[in-house]
C-alpha cells in the first residue's frame, strides 16, 4: 500500500499544472472577508478553522474550486461545507488564484506537540501501520508534514489539532470525499479514535 501511495503521489506531481498566476496584493485586499475565520494573514485564532498561512497555493486552489462546486450541486460534487461553500460561490478564478497567492506567502505560526503522543504519533505518522493497512502519513506529506505542492497534497505541519481531527473523522465516515482517488478514505477507515486523536495532535509540532 505504501509503494503504490507514492507511485500516485509521483504520477500525480508529474502530471499537476504549474503554480498558480496569482497576485497577493490583490489577494490581500480580497482576503478580508476570510479574516474573521483564519486570521487576517491566514494564521486562524480559532482551532476549527485551518490556518492557511504557507500552506500550498495548489491546494489552496483546489479546495476553493471544489466548495464552489458543491455549491452549485447542492453538496452533490466537490467538497462540501455549509459555511465554505457560500464563501467561494461567488469567487471568480482570478479571485481564487489570488487569494491563494496571499495566504501561501504568508509565514505559518508555529504549534506544538503534547509529549506524551511524540513517541506513538511519530511511529504512525512516519511508518504507519502495515498489519492494520494503514499507509504512513509521511509518504505522502513528507517526514515533517509539509506536504507537496504539485501533487495538491496540504502542508499539514503546526496545523490545529482540532481541525486536523474533524477531517480525518470526515474521511474515515465518507462526510468528506474530495481526495485523490480516495486515498485519504481508504487510509482514514483504518483508524481508531485514538489512532486520530495522537495523528491530530502530533502534526501540530511538525515545522
Amino acid at each position: 500500500m505504501k509503494k503504490l501511495c507514492l507511485l500516485v503521489c509521483l504520477s500525480i506531481g508529474l502530471s499537476a499544472t504549474a503554480f498558480a498566476e496569482g497576485n497577493a496584493e490583490a489577494g490581500k485586499t480580497k482576503s478580508v472577508t476570510c479574516a474573521a475565520c483564519h486570521g487576517a494573514d491566514g494564521n486562524s485564532p480559532v482551532d476549527m478553522y485551518p490556518k492557511l498561512a504557507g500552506q500550498h497555493a495548489e491546494y489552496i486552489i483546489k479546495q476553493l474550486h471544489e466548495f464552489k462546486q458543491a455549491s452549485e450541486s447542492n453538496g452533490e460534487e466537490g467538497r462540501n461545507d455549509p459555511v465554505m461553500n457560500g464563501m467561494a460561490a461567488p469567487l471568480s478564478d482570478q479571485d481564487i488564484e489570488d487569494l491563494a497567492a496571499y495566504f501561501s506567502s504568508q509565514k505559518a505560526k508555529p504549534g506544538a506537540t503534547p509529549e506524551d503522543v511524540i513517541e506513538a504519533g511519530q511511529r504512525l505518522f512516519r511508518g504507519g501501520d502495515a498489519e492494520r493497512n494503514i499507509t504512513a502519513c509521511a509518504a505522502c506529506h513528507g517526514p515533517r508534514g509539509n506536504g507537496m505542492g504539485l501533487a495538491k497534497f496540504p502542508d499539514i505541519s503546526g496545523q490545529h489539532a482540532t481541525y486536523v481531527k474533524a477531517q480525518l473523522e470526515k474521511f474515515r465516515e465518507g462526510g468528506r470525499a474530495n481526495d485523490p482517488n480516495g486515498m485519504m478514505q481508504d487510509i482514514a477507515k483504518h483508524l481508531s479514535d485514538k489512532d486520530i486523536d495522537i495523528l491530530s495532535k502530533y502534526v501540530g509540532g511538525l515545522h
